[in-house]
């Protein structure tokens, strides 16, 4: 029986197929999504997503769906499935589902009278090309099968609409035709293994809807072309691969194409497996770097998201050059003592002030698993002197380290840590000062860049930060700690602090290099576990604190004001089972693996075989967000990780 399983009785209900959403990425950018009936309720759904570098590099959505209409003796079924105003679908063609399976690659078997059409789909791993193949499994009598292309040519993050202007012309390819709506827009080439018609008789449908953009407040209705129509005849038993992508394909290439990809897949047939077929995903090659997109599907790369998904997304899987690779391309891009938070070169904004912390920890990971420190400090070595002196000298936005070792940072109007919404222009947790986790990164990277230099004898770096180094425990305890409490502050400014219950402080126990003892990691783990804890993650608020949002739901202000609110995110799990098990030991091993296993049930929901970006403070967790996020998937997988390697040890031994 297969891992990912879906009740047969439920796929025609669309309450329970729209809200179960399929991700399939390439290394080069590109990816294919829509609901698992084929339905898209997104403005980022599309069968094909691509870069467009003559434009602007992003990805944009060529085309949006291509339905399949069913022909017998005159009569036709369509097989597409879109939402119109009122709650209207047309076609209705989820009724003709009968068997969806992901395993060894997504297909959906429909049953029309006695036609049984299998139609299986598979994205190129290494071209911007989705390949669908379409197999009759039993008819009666001739059949025909017609597809429909809706074409949308538009970023990802907008929608298209009719218009005067669009070419609606197309161009002929080998078994097939090419569209290019606009100027700038590499073509959409659709072509088949064999010859098919293709009949040109270009309509504008209008006012298709995306259910999911509605319910986040964003504009919901577009309007997309269809050019005209494919047509071929299939006897029972054949399979006729249609091709769409941004070059042209040689026909005759397309079967053994799509079998070659095929042995490329990891099985999805356990929990470990969908986790490591997802991460695969988040890691993207082009133009000469490698980068980890922070979320699908409509995230780009963030500084901070890609250092803490690194060691799970490559390492705990013995990726060490494509670990280095990533590195290499985030080093070229630091400015002084800064990584970019988001976007390039002339775009890049610079407002993170913890990036270039976790990028310390990355290395300690990447030290670990290499086996090499010596390598890294090589490699590395200078980057991080520059970081360090960089924050003791001050840079951007007031990211200074003061004389007592403490990592001041924060401007008015500014969020610089990952608790970084906006909401009507406002910050909605600035934590100007001391931010407690932002501390705990410094005092572990100015730890290990003591260790490596002292191991290739750089007397001028350790003199510069052994005394910050020794004083550093005992500055940081008496401004964060407090005993009546049993807890670390959130921030300190001034004589003010924030003494809400948040996860931040569990950086500080779970770090390689820890400013306090096991005692005080003890009972911040308590703290943790009785306000925080979920089956989905950490809480980024208690749910005793007036300001606790417990659902993630409404328009961008509303979801803004909400989202480290009392959200859960899974990726602190990484952190939480980490400083678990170096506290309680073998004694704590059990309570970790089962609540690892809790992402189990998350897998037939929302982003099939993915962990989602956030779910819900209150019970039962819905999930929200991206549906497929890279720290999420990459911390439940070094998670998993750390418990195999502890399962590997005796007694109580230190991680």
């Amino acid at each position: 029986m297969a891992y990912l399983t879906f009740d047969k009785n439920k796929l025609i209900n669309l309450s329970y197929s729209l809200e179960r959403e399929l991700i399939r990425s390439n290394r080069r950018g590109a990816y294919s999504s829509t609901s698992i009936i084929r339905s898209n309720t997104r403005k980022y759904h599309g069968l094909l997503v691509a870069p467009q570098p003559a434009i602007d590099n992003e990805l944009h959505v060529l085309l949006s769906a291509l339905d399949p209409t069913v022909i017998q003796h005159g009569t036709s079924f369509n097989l597409g499935v879109h939402r119109y105003p009122d709650g209207v679908y047309s076609p209705k063609g989820h009724k003709y589902v009968r068997e969806l399976s992901l395993e060894p690659i997504p297909y959906i078997t429909y049953r029309v009278g006695g036609v049984v059409l299998k139609v299986e789909a598979m994205f190129s791993s290494d071209s911007d090309r989705i390949l669908l193949k379409y197999t009759l499994m039993e008819a009666n009598s001739p059949t025909t099968i017609q597809l429909k292309p809706h074409l949308a040519f538009r970023s990802r993050h907008s929608l298209s609409k009719a218009n005067d202007f669009a070419n609606t012309k197309f161009e002929n390819a080998e078994n097939g035709v090419s569209f290019k709506m606009y100027q700038g827009y590499t073509p959409l080439f659709i072509q088949a293994n064999k010859p098919i018609e293709y009949v040109h008789s270009p309509n504008w449908y209008f006012n298709i809807e995306y259910f999911e953009e509605q319910q986040r407040g964003y504009e919901y209705q577009e309007d997309l072309l269809v050019p005209g129509y494919f047509e071929f005849n299939i006897k029972k038993g054949e399979s006729i691969i249609i091709a769409a992508g941004t070059t042209e394909v040689k026909p005759n290439i397309l079967i053994r194409a799509f079998n070659a990809e095929l042995k490329k897949r990891i099985p999805r047939d356990s929990f470990k497996n969908n986790l490591l077929n997802s991460a695969d995903q988040f890691i993207v090659k082009r133009d000469n770097k490698t980068e980890i997109v922070a979320g699908y599907p409509w995230f780009r790369r963030w500084g901070r998201d890609t250092f803490i998904a690194l060691p799970g997304l490559t390492l705990v899987q013995g990726k060490i050059k494509e670990c280095k690779a990533v590195l290499d391309t985030m080093t070229s891009e630091l400015s002084g003592p800064l990584f970019p938070n988001l976007g390039y070169k002339n775009t890049a904004v610079y407002n993170s002030s913890d990036a270039s912390l976790w990028f310390f920890w990355t290395l300690q990971q990447y030290a670990k698993y290499s086996g090499s420190k010596q390598e890294v400090w090589k490699l590395y070595g200078n980057k991080m002197k520059m970081i360090l002196r960089g924050y003791r000298a001050g840079t951007l936005f007031n990211i200074k380290m003061e004389d007592n070792g403490l990592v001041y940072a924060g401007e008015i109007g500014k969020s610089l840590s990952w608790m970084d919404a906006i909401s009507a222009g406002k910050p909605v947790t600035p934590r100007i000062g001391y931010a407690v986790e932002i501390n705990a990164l410094a005092y572990n990277a100015i730890m290990f860049a003591l260790e490596l230099a002292k191991e290739e004898d750089d007397k001028d770096f350790v003199d510069e930060f052994q005394n910050i180094a020794d004083n550093f425990p005992e500055v940081f305890f008496n401004t964060f700690w407090n005993d009546k409490y049993g807890y670390l502050a959130d921030y300190v400014n001034g004589d003010y602090k924030d003494w809400s219950i948040r996860p931040n402080m569990l950086l500080a126990a779970s770090l390689p290099y820890s400013p306090i003892d096991k005692k005080y990691m003890k009972s911040i783990l308590e703290v943790i576990e009785r306000e925080l804890l979920t089956n989905r993650g950490i809480r980024t608020l208690s749910p005793n604190h007036s300001d606790y949002e417990g659902v993630y739901f409404g328009d961008q202000n509303q979801r803004d004001k909400q989202y480290h609110q009392g959200t859960v995110w899974p990726w602190l799990m990484g952190s939480f089972v980490e400083a678990y098990l170096k506290v309680y030991g073998k004694s704590g091993l059990r309570k970790m693996q089962w609540h690892i296993e809790q992402f189990e049930d998350v897998m037939t929901e929302h982003g099939v075989g993915s962990i989602s970006e956030i779910y819900d403070g209150n019970p039962p967790h819905q999930p929200r967000g991206a549906i497929s996020q890279a720290w999420s998937v990459a911390e439940i997988l070094r998670a998993t990780k750390l418990i195999e390697e502890f399962n590997e040890k005796d007694g109580r031994e230190e991680l």
